[in-house]
């Protein structure tokens, strides 16, 4: 049993007990979340597809840590102005852990 999960414009494939890494969430470590953007539910052979969500499913999760990436450089030039731009960034994501796929 899985589904897919639409969270900060990326979808993710979720099954129960597995480990994700999603975009920042603004709530602290050890609350419970749910996840409500479901567009695809797979049970065996039954299949049901979002238009665009499915509103009878739920999936909680458990969050455990938040992190941030490496630093990305982005530097930026203008030949012969004698002007260049140094840049970093560093994403925020949250590991979250996948409890259990509820069906209403």
């Amino acid at each position: 049993m899985y589904a897919i999960v639409e969270n900060g414009g990326k979808q993710y494939k979720v099954e129960e007990n597995k480990i994700l890494c999603i975009e920042k969430i603004n709530d602290k470590i050890g609350n419970k979340i749910k996840l409500k953007k479901i567009l695809l539910f797979v049970n065996n052979k039954y299949i049901k597809i979002g238009k665009p969500f499915i509103n009878n499913i739920i999936i909680n999760a458990e969050i455990i840590n938040h992190i941030k990436d490496i630093k990305k450089k982005i530097i930026k030039f203008k030949r012969r102005k004698h002007q260049k731009k140094h840049l970093g960034h560093r994403q925020k994501y949250t590991i979250i852990k996948i409890i259990k796929i509820l069906k209403i």
